[in-house]
């Protein structure tokens, strides 16, 4: 458990900005480019803000923090691009991140970004032609370790890669985002039970529980029950914690699990630093396209525009 009394609290301020940061060019994005994926970076960023500026021990990013254009598929002359370089060395002593939900991809470039590890020019070829800033993310794309996607396949590697380290004797964590989406496909659970039957607790799983999927609200498309109660029945020691509470998520991921993988129910609202976002229609909330004047009105009602320092 984190002792924040020796710690002290001004890493929380530094995560409150990032998270901040994060949300409104979340925004901006989507604004600049006519859609986005807005309600993943408002539920995510707190989450995200705790792993890159508290939780996670990554080495420094490259040299160079604007990314080069994208190069084509890998082959001899246009080697392999990797976006996991941006989260530092793999070694055995640092951390690695695992992004699922690539459609998450914009939440993860403001984080990079407000933590020094990606330029913020790097934004001017955001989901062009020849770019790998994409607006779904892969393994070429800035802080993106794998291609990842709805199904729940990151994780898998996730465990592989955590798996892996125990046998190699590193000491360096696996971090694993998920969104709850994904707990609707039999691989998340299947990863699970798999990382809990060979005591992986060098994994943490974090899960965005924004209520949301692409078709509609969770519970009226697939419910899922007790997130909380299923991974600990799948083996995990699992905690269910605000997700916009960097105290407790950091709390929760660093918990003594007693030998097993560490999953933290991290209960969001898809609608943090936007209220306006809640009075839409649910078939136009997944991916936000704005309707005139609507841009507006997310930034006029917004706290994030007030007091928060660029």
């Amino acid at each position: 458990m984190i002792d924040e009394a020796a710690n002290g609290d001004s890493w929380l301020a530094e995560v409150n900005r990032v998270a901040a940061m994060i949300r409104r060019r979340g925004l901006e994005l989507a604004v600049e480019h006519r859609g986005g994926y807005v309600i993943q970076a408002c539920s995510s960023a707190d989450i995200l803000a705790t792993l890159y500026v508290r939780l996670m021990k990554l080495g420094a990013p490259p040299a160079d923090t604007l990314p080069a254009p994208f190069r084509g598929t890998p082959r001899p002359e246009a080697p392999d691009q990797w976006g996991g370089a941006f989260n530092g060395d793999d070694t055995p002593e640092n951390d690695r991140f695992i992004l699922s939900p690539s459609h998450y991809s914009t939440a993860v470039y403001a984080a990079l970004i407000e933590t020094g590890r990606l330029s913020s020019d790097a934004l001017a070829t955001y989901n062009s032609d020849g770019t790998t800033l994409e607006m779904i993310g892969a393994e070429h794309s800035p802080g993106i370790e794998v291609t990842g996607g709805s199904l729940g396949q990151a994780l898998s590697v996730g465990v592989g890669r955590a798996l892996w380290r125990r046998r190699c004797g590193h000491r360096g964590l696996i971090w694993v985002l998920i969104s709850d989406g994904e707990t609707q496909e039999g691989q998340t659970w299947e990863a699970l039970q798999t990382a809990a039957a060979f005591g992986l607790d060098n994994l943490r799983v974090l899960i965005d529980v924004n209520g949301w999927q692409v078709d509609g609200p969770m519970d009226e498309v697939m419910p899922v029950g007790s997130l909380t109660a299923k991974a600990a029945a799948f083996g995990c020691a699992a905690r269910e914690v605000d997700g916009h509470d960097p105290v407790a998520i950091a709390g929760a991921a660093t918990l003594d699990g007693g030998g097993l993988p560490i999953v933290v129910v991290c209960r969001t609202d898809p609608t943090r630093g936007f209220p306006a976002i809640a009075g839409r229609d649910n078939s136009m909330t997944h991916f936000i396209r704005f309707r005139p004047g609507e841009a507006e009105e997310f930034r006029a009602s917004s706290p994030l525009y007030e007091d928060v320092p660029r």
